[in-house]
């Protein structure tokens, strides 16, 4: 109980600089998006377990059909899944797999219709609740490997639930399943054929959506109550698969995208551009934090480049003074940061390699230190009640205290493949595997 008023106070202190215009209770109960209530990584009010296995501290486990990366969010005691599922039905005018011409990394398009679907549980017990085929379709194009066609998290604001399937389109339903809207944006042309990946963001009844990519990359941010689009910005980018970040700022509500090219603000009342900032590398994918007074926006493909950019910033300040700090080594290539009290949490690559810096000033206190027990990750680091979990591609995740030095204090194994990231509400943290969704809760 005092771990979690200290973590509320936290929060309050960190509205107090301009995160959001008013303390939501019912959102910090909550893990309404895929980096939690605060787009941080941090369940504020969170308490789960620190030790489990196959066998103990399992609420329940559900086998998940299909295939999906996407973190599940939770409403009240509603938690939500998206999930892709090959019908096998084949379209004879579309090129077999075995013919089509070689692509890097084995991909190749599909020539079957896909399911899309939305999945509804009780968090308490895994039952299922409903279920809604969104569309069936024959997506333009295939994925990576490691990717899928239901890898965008679900967003939602408490009322509407925001289902984003990239080219196969946006859907919008109550809490209860009955489809309120849907709307196509149209297809887009990833690098290489990757696939999508950027979620959707809602904030104060707006829903912003970036679709980089390597045609004609933009912004778009619509009314959540019908789908309508209020305003669209092209943007000059190439690929990339990282969630927006909203704040509020300098008089702003500002919407914050990081990639190749240029991180960029953008005003969500008009799509004014704010300000800029390069320097990062390519295909970007960690989503931009921010402590209030700072954004830090990283990437870490083929290099490392990490900057934390005023909020008051305006026009380009590429390689300006008005960088708080930059760092050049260490960031993630994957994974998103978890930002907690004042320090910045992330791996290196894809690797189990921590880095802890202070999101003020960049001075290290954590620096490159290798994860016993780990060894490749996806899925992006959570934090509650004084820990950070890191959970590994094999379904290890380690537990360590929070805080400026390495401690590790639990180290805990489900058989099982795990790329998506972890949410937690309470005392429970779930889990997405390849196959099946944990809840992990102490018995």
């Amino acid at each position: 109980m005092k771990e979690s008023l200290f973590c509320l106070l936290c929060y309050l202190a960190f509205v107090s600089v301009g995160f959001t215009s008013e303390p939501d209770q019912e959102t910090l109960r909550n893990w309404h998006h895929w980096r939690g209530p605060l787009a941080t990584g941090e369940a504020p009010l969170g308490s789960p377990p620190l030790q489990w296995s196959s066998n103990q501290n399992i609420a329940w486990k559900v086998d998940l059909p299909g295939h999906g990366t996407s973190t599940p969010i939770i409403w009240g005691d509603k938690l939500f899944v998206l999930t892709s599922i090959d019908t096998g039905r084949v379209d004879p005018s579309l090129p077999k797999p075995q013919d089509q011409p070689k692509r890097p990394f084995g991909i190749t398009f599909p020539n079957t219709t896909y399911e899309l679907i939305v999945i509804c549980l009780d968090r308490n017990t895994g039952k299922e609740l409903w279920r809604k085929v969104a569309t069936e379709k024959i997506p333009h194009e295939g994925h990576h490997k490691d990717n899928d066609f239901a890898s965008a998290s679900p967003t939602t604001d408490g009322k509407r639930l925001y289902c984003w399937f990239g080219s196969q389109g946006l859907y919008c339903y109550d809490l209860s399943g009955n489809l309120l809207w849907k709307k196509d944006l149209g297809p887009v042309n990833t690098r290489r054929s990757f696939g999508e990946g950027c979620s959707p963001v809602i904030h104060d009844g707006r829903l912003i959506i970036n679709r980089d990519q390597e045609g004609q990359s933009y912004i778009v941010v619509l009314d959540a109550a019908d789908g309508s689009k209020i305003w669209r910005q092209n943007r000059d980018e190439l690929s990339t698969w990282n969630t927006p970040l909203v704040v509020q700022a300098a008089g702003k509500t500002q919407v914050i995208v990081n990639a190749t090219y240029r991180a960029r603000s953008y005003d969500l009342e008009d799509g004014d551009l704010l300000w800029e900032c390069g320097g990062q590398v390519t295909n970007v994918i960690p989503c931009p934090v921010t402590d209030g007074e700072r954004v830090i926006c990283m990437s870490g493909y083929r290099g490392s480049f990490a900057a934390a950019i005023p909020l008051d910033a305006t026009g380009d300040v590429t390689d300006s003074e008005k960088i708080a700090w930059s760092l050049e080594q260490g960031t993630p290539y994957v994974p998103s940061p978890a930002l907690v009290d004042g320090l910045l949490y992330f791996t290196q690559s894809n690797n189990a390699i921590l880095s802890c810096v202070d999101a003020a000033t960049g001075e290290v206190y954590i620096e490159r230190t290798r994860m016993p027990g780990l060894r490749a990750i996806y899925s992006s680091p959570v934090a509650a009640n004084g820990h950070l979990y890191f959970t590994g591609r094999d379904g290890t995740t380690l537990v360590v205290k929070q805080g400026k030095q390495f401690e590790v204090v639990a180290t805990n194994r489900l058989n099982d493949s795990i790329d998506t990231s972890p949410a937690i509400v309470g005392d429970s943290l779930y889990l997405r595997s390849k196959k099946s969704l944990y809840c992990i809760r102490t018995e």
